[in-house]
C-alpha cells in the first residue's frame, strides 16, 4: 500500500494519518497530528523546517521512503514524542537539542520572549536573567539569543538536565553570555540578583500525573510532578524569589492548570495573569514589590500547606 505514496506530502498526509487513527496523543512541542508528521518527515529528509511548500510535490527515493515510515512506525509502536525520535525540538524559533534527559521544550513563554516581554518588560531595563528549573535550557538560552546584551544564568538540580542544557548553550552559540549553574530552585543562588526570573516548573499534580497518556512517560517524572495540588515549587518559588530580585524586577511563573490551586490558597495576591494568543495559559507575573508585601501570606501559605 505504501508504494502508492511518492511524494514529500504524500508522506506527510500518510504520517498525520496513521497518527490520528493510531489515538496518540500531541502537545510535545506540536498540538496536533499534521504539524508532528511534518517534523518527522523533514527531519528523515535532512530538510529544513520552513521548507518551501513548492518542495512538497518533490519524490522520495527508496532509501528516503525507509527511513520516514520507520520513524512513522516507531513513533506509533512507542508512543514517544517527535522531539525524541528526532533529537530535536523548536522553541522561540530556535531548534535546540532534545532527548529524554529533559523535558521536550515547549511552553506559552516562548511568545513572550519573541515578543520582547512587551508590554511587561517596557521601560524596565534587563542586564541579568535567571531561567529557573531550566531543563533543556530552552527558556534562558532563548532569552540570550534574543536579547544579546542580557546575561542569562541557567538552574537546575538535575545533573542530566544540566548536562543537555551546556550542549544547547554551545548548538547556540551563547556561552559568553549564559551561565549554567546546579542548584534546587535558589539553594545555589545565594547573593545573585535578577531584573527578571522567568521559571517553568514542575506543576502536574499528583492525580494528573497518573493519568498522563505514555507520551508523558518518556519524560523525566522530576520536571513534571509537584505534590498534591501541583504547588511544591511554585510557592518556594514565591516565597524566595524577593531575595533574588533587584528593586524593580519581574518574576514570571508557568503552573499551567494549577493556576486554580493557586489562587484559592494566596487570593490576597495580585497575580496578573498573562493572555496569549491562544488565551491564558496559565502563567503569571508579579513584581517584586507585590512579592514583598504579599510575603507573610506566601510564608503562611506555604506552611500551612505543608502541615496539610
Amino acid at each position: 500500500m505504501t508504494q502508492e505514496l511518492a511524494t514529500i506530502v504524500d508522506f506527510i498526509r500518510y504520517g498525520a494519518s496513521r497518527f490520528g487513527a493510531a489515538g496518540l496523543t500531541f502537545g510535545h512541542s506540536y498540538d496536533n497530528a499534521l504539524d508532528e508528521a511534518t517534523h518527522l518527515v523533514l527531519h528523515a529528509l535532512h530538510l529544513p523546517h520552513d521548507l518551501a511548500p513548492a518542495y512538497g510535490a518533490a519524490r522520495l527515493i527508496a532509501e528516503e521512503k525507509r527511513a520516514v515510515l520507520e520513524l512513522i512506525e516507531r513513533r506509533i509502536a512507542e508512543h514517544k514524542p517527535v522531539a525524541y525520535l528526532t533529537g530535536e525540538a523548536w522553541f522561540a524559533g530556535l531548534k535546540f537539542k532534545s532527548d529524554t534527559r529533559a523535558l521536550v521544550p515547549r511552553s506559552p513563554i516562548a511568545e513572550l520572549i519573541q515578543a520582547g516581554f512587551a508590554p511587561w518588560l517596557d521601560e524596565r531595563p534587563v542586564e541579568r536573567a535567571l531561567d529557573l528549573c531550566t531543563g533543556s535550557g530552552c527558556i534562558g538560552i532563548a532569552m540570550a539569543a534574543h536579547n544579546p546584551d542580557w546575561q542569562v544564568d541557567l538552574a537546575d538540580i538535575s545533573d542530566d538536565a544540566l548536562a543537555l542544557a551546556r550542549e544547547n548553550v554551545e548548538f547556540q552559540d551563547v556561552a559568553d553570555r549564559v551561565r549554567v549553574i546546579r542548584s534546587d530552585l535558589f539553594a545555589n543562588l545565594g547573593g545573585e540578583r535578577y531584573d527578571l526570573i522567568v521559571s517553568n516548573p514542575p506543576y502536574v499534580t499528583e492525580q494528573e500525573y497518573a493519568a498522563l497518556p505514555p507520551e508523558y512517560g518518556h519524560e523525566p517524572a522530576l520536571g513534571l510532578r509537584a505534590g498534591d495540588d501541583g504547588l511544591d515549587f511554585a510557592l518556594r518559588i514565591l516565597a524566595a524569589a524577593p531575595e533574588h530580585l533587584n528593586e524593580d524586577g519581574v518574576l514570571i511563573v508557568e503552573v499551567g492548570e494549577s493556576e486554580r490551586a493557586l489562587v484559592e490558597r494566596l487570593p490576597q495576591v495580585p497575580f496578573n495573569w498573562i493572555e496569549f494568543n491562544v488565551g491564558q495559559m496559565g502563567v503569571f507575573l508579579l513584581d517584586r514589590r507585590d512579592l514583598v508585601e504579599h510575603a507573610e501570606a506566601i510564608r503562611a501559605a506555604a506552611q500551612q500547606r505543608r502541615k496539610a
